[in-house]
């Protein structure tokens, strides 16, 4: 039952993610249409690999495959925002308090703290990644409010980005040290992050964590406002 809720969720807010960026941003209705294509296919290769067993560390190699993704998913990113300037434009025209209320849904990290404490996810990772994103999320939308009103208390604003990067460089750098079959795995007991890599409730429509994507957006966004 778990893992139908987490399915659902997740990719009700990849869809949600997707739908309010595309359609924020100034560009052609054809510009649109390929973007959220484009954002289709993506999900439907990570949830392919992910049924094929292939997101399990060790199926391709001794690296965690949602660490990869979640890596080549950000150096695309990074790599468009730096190198063409329509993708900041759109990227930017988006107000500041919806690139907020977007990480409302990092309340759904509360499923996997429930599955850590179902010994499906280990410590650390599980409840520090869990209740981080829960944390985040419970915020969100006070936040939201808060940058819609303006005036000299964006410092909350700031201060609740820092909360949610630091949490995403934390759940990313936990899952790669508890991931089973790496090289550099640390935290060694229980059964690490395996079902990450699998279609369940752990696992992201898209494995790059679009929830997030916000994060990094909202602290370029409060420097054109």
């Amino acid at each position: 039952m778990l893992e139908v809720i987490g399915a659902i969720v997740y990719a009700a807010l990849y869809a949600t993610l997707v739908g309010v960026l595309v359609g924020f941003s100034p560009a052609r209705p054809s510009t649109k249409l390929a973007l959220t294509a484009a954002a289709a296919l993506w999900g439907v290769l990570i949830v392919t690999i992910a049924g094929l067993g292939l997101g399990v560390t060790g199926a391709v190699g001794r690296l965690p495959i949602p660490v990869v993704a979640f890596a080549v998913f950000l150096a695309l990113l990074f790599g468009a925002w730096g190198a063409r300037r329509q993708f900041r434009d759109a990227l930017l025209s988006v107000p500041l308090p919806v690139l907020v209320a977007l990480n409302a849904g990092r309340v759904a990290g509360i499923l996997m703290a429930i599955s850590a404490a179902q010994g499906r996810l280990s410590a650390p990772f599980g409840p520090a990644a869990g209740w981080g994103d829960a944390l985040t999320g419970a915020l969100a939308i006070p936040v939201a409010a808060i940058a819609a009103a303006g005036g000299k208390n964006r410092g909350w604003v700031f201060a609740w980005n820092l909360l949610g990067a630091a949490d995403l460089i934390n759940a990313v750098t936990l899952g790669a040290l508890s991931a089973p079959g790496t090289p550099f795995r640390v935290f060694t007991e229980g059964p690490g992050t395996a079902v990450m890599g699998r279609p369940s409730v752990d696992h992201r429509p898209d494995d790059a964590r679009p929830d997030l994507w916000p994060d990094p957006l909202c602290g370029r966004r409060e420097d054109h406002i």
